[in-house]
């Protein structure tokens, strides 16, 4: 009877989660509900099966609304009836239209309108809904001769007078509006709650029709939908068997590029998972994928293929990665197994310049001229703490200070809040983990066999193309598995880095020739010293040091690097345990040996995604579907945590009688433990390497040209001052930006490197693209005056470009050009045109007063000023230039002694000992240009602590591990800086 229910999928109106509502309903003996979310279908199928597994008869629809006025709920009768509501739902979404007062003419749905003033007339499938307030009215209405087409249409929105205090805060959220003006209209009534049949009865007194007539709509809603059966793209050829014989086909054909000689090995794995990938009905989903890579290497666009897939070797053979899972021994049940449900996940990078076309091609490539059948993947934007607390605040009109205060005290135990605030945090723990609204996954997009709409509703974000109303777990659940298209910054280094090599060197770089990269001893020494800024995911300080420690220079040492470093492995204290395993043979035998055994290569320690798997199978016995159960848990994709608890106790009882030492298992257990998600599947991390490879040829190679590279692609660990910073180790030329040589991005010509106009912070985009275009046009300005008559911008921007120095080539200093700038600037204003001041026969160059050059010191502050950073060294800016200080490179000399040294900050880590305090790593570089890396432990990070970017005098006592020097600090103070006022 209950024909308009809402979850919280209405976003910021309804309060109760999926499971709520069905407990709701289950504890009011209920045997069918309706769930008719507002405008959205996103909890649909997690609403049919939890329906299902309760007894419950699940039945679906949408609440249509133009804002909060219900316009007609639409219920589907059938699969069909649900494709016909989400495009309609769809179409009025993407186009941003609003719902009309009458549906369209459905065929598979019913429709029910709130009751109207006037009789109109009703189609077969429609129906008038009458909410139990309005049964005063209806007696006398006009619609009281039409009974049969009467249902009962009472909302079940809340579950309690709490969550009708949460919803009506949602409302005020939503309309940016204090809760105390919040119209009646715009919000649900508190009546609109779950019933059972008897108190329903009680409710319709004399009206018993309307629960009859709205129990028959539900007992005629029969939706038959079979979760888990794969619905993505097939038939890609025209049948399963012709897709199969091309998937083959190709893959043979691109072993025979990919290996010299198809040896049995070879020939064997690859049957293996084509067997596999056909029994599993994963065929579409590689095809799919190829034909993605097949498009990128027609536009000449670079990828990298990793997830779970760069396991797989017909993946390897088809160039969708560029893993060889023979060389790498990759374990092939990671890649796919019979008791693996999902296909294997293809994170196909791209560079942030290409990834948009190539989402084009999917949707102009699988998409129909009739139907839809590709959408990006959906993902909800859920209420947090904070931000919670301050949407709250700003409903009861609290001032901005008092919000920010909240935030402060709330977590704090001994906090005791006024009124308000009592409210503000009760509330906002009612709402925590809430969605908000629906947003873009990162990368997923789903192709659908039939039309996309039979699953879900779509709408247009600005991205531009249709959103689904569905998130991974639940396409996942339904069998829509998602094709991860994402972007990275890296891969734009090398793209631009190549591009600039040509143009610099004339030279053609071919970055595919990884293997002879792994053998290069130019990138092995870059390895071993940690030289590895800029190069992709191998240049934070973390990863130079331990590259530093492991002195790793080989591909699998790398490899194995790439995953160490992730939280899950460092934290559970293995990654230490690692290096000593590594650089000491005798520490290996400390390893249990079945652990040795089962992982030889990393010496018996946990180190990849898939070690989780190995362990549990052959430490502990379990099942290989068992042992997924495990590594999915243990990546926060378990759906189940019953099942996954089930799947541990039985990980312990097999030990036990197993005879496994219980010392020894409680430690393997705390190491598949201690991933928590963080560690890499071991393709994953190969894929990593690859790239890291590429970049360190290039670092290793073209130093000056690669860094361009990173720097106009305005991505990496660091800051664009530290790689400048490496430009000029390696010997680059740095000028500020300069009117006539310098572009919108940074250039370069042979060692001189100009930095681009979009580095001054100020600076607008028109000004720099009239600079640009009039340059082009009519060639390089010949002086100031001549840059004002063609250039026409304001004097603001004028004064950024000159105090940077782009004029230099005037040979007049700032200071004079500043004072023409203003005179020629204020000149102009008399004239009605720009050029006719300079057309004037009697104009001269002006004669300017002798003017006093400026300090370099000054220089620095309008590059930091303009630019964000300096160009000329920070430690002239030092007050005191008579501080002592050592050398970085001469660390070694001091090695357990007390040392002071003078630093500019690069960056900090914060972390957490396993007592809570906070210590930090810092990162600075001294005077020569070298690196310093120091250790701050919670008392000094308490006396001590950081003030923000600037120069360090720092003290403490040299230290080394595995021969990586660092400074354990004692005390660490910002210096004073020069101040012209002084």
């Amino acid at each position: 009877m209950f024909i308009n229910s809402h979850s919280y999928y209405s976003f910021k109106y309804g309060t109760l989660s999926i499971t709520e509502l069905i407990d709701e309903a289950k504890s009011k003996k209920l045997d069918a509900l309706a769930l008719t979310d507002i405008n959205c279908v996103a909890g649909v199928f997690p609403f049919i099966r939890e329906a299902q597994k309760r007894g419950i008869h699940p039945v679906i629809g949408i609440d249509f609304r133009n804002g909060s006025k219900q316009q007609y709920i639409g219920l589907a009768k059938n699969q069909e009836g649900f494709h016909e509501l989400n495009l309609h739902l769809s179409q009025h979404r993407v186009k941003g239209f609003s719902f009309g007062e009458k549906a369209p003419s459905f065929q598979n749905s019913f429709i029910i309108y709130p009751l109207p003033e006037k009789v109109f007339t009703l189609r077969e499938n429609e129906f008038i809904g009458i909410h139990p307030h309005q049964l005063n009215r209806i007696a006398k209405s006009a619609w009281f001769r039409y009974k049969d087409k009467l249902v009962l249409l009472q909302p079940a929105t809340f579950s309690s007078k709490l969550h009708f205090n949460a919803h009506r805060l949602l409302r005020a959220i939503d309309g940016n509006t204090l809760l105390s003006k919040l119209k009646t209209e715009e919000q649900g009534d508190i009546s609109d709650m779950l019933y059972s049949y008897a108190d329903m009865v009680a409710r319709c007194e004399g009206h018993s029709y309307l629960l009859y007539n709205a129990q028959k709509l539900l007992e005629q809603c029969q939706f038959s939908f079979y979760f888990q059966a794969v619905k993505n793209k097939r038939d890609i050829l025209g049948s399963d068997w012709e897709d199969y014989d091309y998937l083959r086909q190709e893959t043979f054909k691109g072993a025979l590029g990919r290996y010299p000689e198809l040896s049995p090995e070879i020939s064997s794995r690859i049957e293996k998972e084509l067997l596999l990938i056909q029994q599993k009905g994963f065929v579409s989903y590689f095809l799919i994928n190829y034909d993605i890579i097949k498009f990128a290497h027609s536009r000449n666009f670079y990828h990298v293929g990793r997830g779970s897939g760069a396991n797989s070797i017909v993946a390897y053979c088809l160039y969708i990665t560029d893993v060889d899972p023979i060389e790498l021994d990759l374990y092939f049940e990671r890649f796919i197994n019979l008791y693996r449900e999902n296909p294997p996940d293809f994170d196909l990078d791209f560079s942030w310049t290409d990834r948009d076309e190539v989402t084009g091609y999917i949707f102009d490539k699988y998409n129909t001229e009739t139907h839809e059948h590709v959408a990006l993947l959906g993902s909800y934007s859920t209420f947090q703490s904070n931000s919670m607390l301050r949407e709250l605040g700003k409903v009861f009109g609290l001032p901005k200070t008092e919000i920010e205060s909240l935030i402060y005290h709330a977590a704090k135990p001994d906090y005791i809040p006024d009124q308000y605030g009592k409210i503000i945090i009760k509330y906002s723990k009612v709402l925590h983990g809430m969605p908000s609204h629906l947003t873009i996954h990162a990368c997923g997009i789903l192709i659908s066999h039939k039309p996309i709409h039979y699953y879900t509703a779509t709408e247009m974000p600005p991205k531009g193309f249709p959103l689904a109303h569905i998130d991974m777990h639940t396409a996942e659940d339904i069998g829509l598995h998602k094709f991860d298209i994402l972007s990275q910054r890296g891969l734009g280094h090398i793209k631009s880095a190549m591009e600039i090599i040509y143009q610099n060197q004339g030279v053609k770089v071919d970055i595919r020739q990884v293997e002879q990269f792994k053998k290069d001893p130019k990138i092995k020494e870059h390895l071993r010293k940690g030289h590895t800024i800029g190069a992709f995911y191998v240049e934070s300080p973390a990863m130079r040091m331990l590259l530093a420690k492991m002195k790793a220079d080989e591909y699998l040492e790398l490899v194995a690097a790439s995953s160490i470093i992730r939280p899950g492995v460092a934290r559970s204290g293995m990654m230490r345990e690692y290096i000593l395993r590594h650089v000491d043979h005798e520490r290996r035998k400390t390893a249990h040996p079945v652990m040795v055994d089962i992982m030889p290569e990393t010496y018996g320690i946990m180190v990849y995604q898939e070690d989780v798997i190995k362990v549990a199978h052959y430490f502990a016995e379990l099942s290989l579907s068992e042992a997924d159960v495990l590594r999915r848990g243990m990546s926060g994709k378990s759906r189940s945590k019953d099942e996954f608890q089930r799947v541990k106790d039985q990980f312990f009882s097999n030990c036990q009688r197993l005879g496994r030492d219980q010392k020894i298992t409680k430690e393997v257990w705390h190491q598949i433990e201690s991933f928590a998600g963080y560690s890499f599947a071991k393709g994953h991390s190969a894929s990593f390497a690859v790239e890291s490879y590429q970049s360190l040829y290039l670092k290793a190679y073209f130093p000056l040209e690669f860094m361009v590279g990173v720097i106009n692609n305005f991505g990496g660990f660091y800051h664009t001052e530290f790689y400048i910073h490496e430009l000029r180790m390696n010997g680059a030329d740095i000028q500020a930006p300069h009117i006539n040589e310098s572009n919108y991005l940074t250039r370069i010509s042979e060692k001189m490197v100009y930095l681009g106009f979009i580095h001054l912070k100020f600076l607008e985009k028109n000004s720099i693209d009239k600079i640009l275009n009039e340059r082009q046009e009519h060639g390089h300005f010949l002086g100031l005056a001549d840059f004002v008559a063609r250039a026409n911008i304001s004097l603001e921007q004028l004064l950024i470009l000159i105090r940077i120095g782009c004029f230099r080539f005037t040979e007049k200093s700032k200071q004079t050009l500043l004072w023409e700038a203003h005179f020629i600037l204020n000149k102009r204003k008399t004239v009605n045109t720009a050029n006719e001041l300079f057309k004037q026969a009697g104009f001269r160059e002006l004669e300017v007063p002798e003017l006093e050059d400026a300090d370099v010191r000054q220089e620095i502050v309008d590059q930091i000023e303009i630019l964000e950073f300096p160009l000329d060294s920070p430690f002239h800016l030092v007050k005191d230039q008579t501080v002592f200080s050592i050398k970085a490179q001469d660390l070694k000399q001091y090695l357990g002694k007390s040392v002071q040294i003078v630093g500019y900050l690069v960056t900090i880590k914060y972390t957490r000992t396993v007592k809570g305090d906070v210590m930090n790593f810092g990162t600075f570089i001294d005077r020569e240009g070298d690196w310093i890396d120091t250790v701050h432990f919670p008392p000094v990070v308490k006396k001590h602590p950081f003030k923000g970017r600037g120069i360090y005098l720092i003290k403490g006592k040299v230290t080394q591990e595995f021969d990586f020097y660092s400074i354990e600090v004692e005390s660490c103070e910002r210096m004073a800086y020069w101040n012209a006022a002084d």
